[in-house]
């Protein structure tokens, strides 16, 4: 089986494995706006038969970070929560502001309690989360802090796990998905098992591309290391760096260099 230079799973890479050209079929004028129709439920009907198909464990979740925070996160042996008390400092490159810090532990996650949003790590369900896309484009986004709007993106890394990771690791009640950020007042939480899977598929079976790339999927307290499978990079500098880390730890999850997830998105 052909092989991602890039040294991503096979289907991830549009560049190693480019999706089918579609075939254009030529219709007449008159036939014409019911053949656009008819493409157009095509499509949706194939995307959301793609996305059901699949597993839902199988879904990959996306945390970001700075290359400086690696070593502190490689050292806890774990991604921490903001709430979580084995901090003693703050990371090197923070990259929420203090209002977003505050207002996480401010809002209480529905169904849990008196559980906040700050006990939870946060994931993306997809690499070109707002924020993400924010941070690249440089656009304006009251989430960030400073530090995070002056960093060139080349300089951050994604670390990639699945939620059949996450969820080995937790009891009912440990991996929440929303249906937006997790802080804002009109954001709906799914925290039971059972909920979380029928949010996910329904966020994955939406044509509305804007609800799944504000999304988010929490696991409470931490992540331990060992369940990141890969970590996205931008360049063969960062991948170094980044390999050069992980020789001295515990850890080898695969290093990928994928540029497009670090690309400025079109305007």
């Amino acid at each position: 089986m052909a092989e991602c230079i890039h040294g991503l799973e096979a289907g991830l890479c549009d560049q190693c494995f480019p999706k089918a050209v579609p075939v254009l079929e030529v219709v007449t004028a008159a036939g014409q706006r019911n053949a656009r129709a008819k493409a157009a439920v095509t499509r949706r009907a194939a995307s959301a038969a793609s996305k059901t198909v699949e597993s839902v464990g199988d879904q990959r979740i996306y945390h970001l970070t700075h290359v400086r925070n690696l070593a502190g996160i490689l050292v806890a042996g774990a991604i921490l929560a903001d709430g979580n008390e084995s901090w003693t400092t703050d990371p090197p490159v923070n990259l929420s502001s203090s209002e977003t810090r505050q207002s996480r532990r401010a809002t209480a996650v529905s169904g849990l309690g008196s559980a906040n949003v700050a006990e939870f790590v946060p994931f993306f369900l997809v690499p070109n989360s707002t924020m993400w896309e924010d941070i690249r484009s440089d656009s304006p986004d009251p989430r960030l802090s400073s530090h995070a709007r002056g960093v060139v993106a080349a300089d951050f890394v994604l670390l990639v796990s699945t939620l059949k990771n996450a969820a080995e690791q937790s009891e009912d009640g440990a991996i929440v998905v929303t249906d937006g950020d997790a802080a804002h007042v009109l954001t709906r939480f799914a925290a039971s098992t059972e909920s979380s899977e029928r949010m996910l598929r329904r966020l994955r079976a939406d044509d509305n591309a804007e609800t799944i790339v504000e999304a988010e999927l929490l696991v409470k307290h931490r992540l331990p290391f060992e369940l990141v499978t890969l970590i996205g990079v931008a360049n063969d500098r960062v991948r170094d760096e980044v390999r050069g880390m992980l020789k001295g730890s515990a850890y080898s999850p695969k290093v990928s260099v994928y540029p497009p997830w670090f690309q400025k998105p079109e305007a």
